[in-house]
């Protein structure tokens, strides 16, 4: 007797929408945390049995009772849009939703002069000074240097190789000078934490873009390791993204 498989269940489906849409792993957590807020600011009614009003009803919480921010308001928004458009596929009157996306003020930066910088970094120690020395060295954002792996870095050319960065884009930096030896230094400690994993059976990886099924024995080399596993969460349903020796 065949056993037919459980349909999914709607937060699910609409992660499996948001990762066809190649979405990063933050914006998908936010928007599953919206469309969950939505649904228990509701009693737990599914989103087929509500439309426009509700969703009106929302994002008016949102504004009066909690006082969301602009970039909170258009953050619900859009979760709560996508999950209609793209796991749904309800067609939406806009015309009746009565909210207006919010503009963002404009803020002037506080920039951090480079005396300022050197100041901090000085009095900084160990694994996080270096990644604050690379970050401001290349230019590098927060997720993007946790994500770096042992391949993505050029000595030989002194540059650094972002893959998939803000908006899926690649692209080269600098390698600067002044951290090539402490980074050395570093890739052989997590060198020797990682072999010493493999000898009890964990140091896997997860390998971005199914490259798995196609090098079938790289999610365990050297190379593919990440720079930095201690500070990374390993992302749901994957394999685990650190050695079992940072976990």
């Amino acid at each position: 007797m065949e056993q037919t498989s459980k349909p999914k269940k709607l937060l699910d489906q609409y992660r499996d929408s948001i990762r066809l849409k190649q979405y990063s792993f933050r914006t998908e957590k936010t928007y599953i945390t919206w469309v969950r807020e939505y649904i228990l600011f509701h009693s737990k009614r599914h989103p087929r049995e509500m439309g426009v009003i509700e969703i009106n009803q929302f994002i008016t919480h949102l504004v009066v009772d909690r006082k969301a921010s602009a970039s909170t308001q258009n953050q619900a928004i859009s979760a709560i849009l996508f999950l209609y458009n793209n796991t749904l596929h309800i067609e939406l009157d806009k015309s009746s939703l009565n909210f207006i996306r919010p503009k963002r003020g404009k803020r002037v930066p506080n920039v951090l002069s480079v005396s300022e910088v050197r100041t901090i970094i000085t009095h900084m120690t160990g694994v996080h000074k270096l990644m604050t020395q690379i970050m401001y060295g290349s230019g590098l954002r927060l997720m993007e240097c946790l994500r770096l792996r042992v391949k993505d870095f050029d000595f030989e050319n002194h540059r650094i190789i972002v893959y998939d960065g803000k908006g899926g884009d690649d692209r080269i930096t600098m390698l600067p000078d002044s951290i090539l030896a402490p980074l050395r230094e570093h890739l052989a400690r997590t060198k020797a934490i990682h072999q010493k994993d493999l000898a009890n059976g964990h140091g896997s990886v997860h390998m971005p873009f199914a490259l798995d099924k196609k090098y079938p024995t790289a999610h365990k080399e050297w190379i593919w390791q990440y720079a930095f596993p201690h500070h990374l969460k390993p992302r749901p349903q994957h394999r685990n993204c650190a050695s079992s020796s940072y976990s």
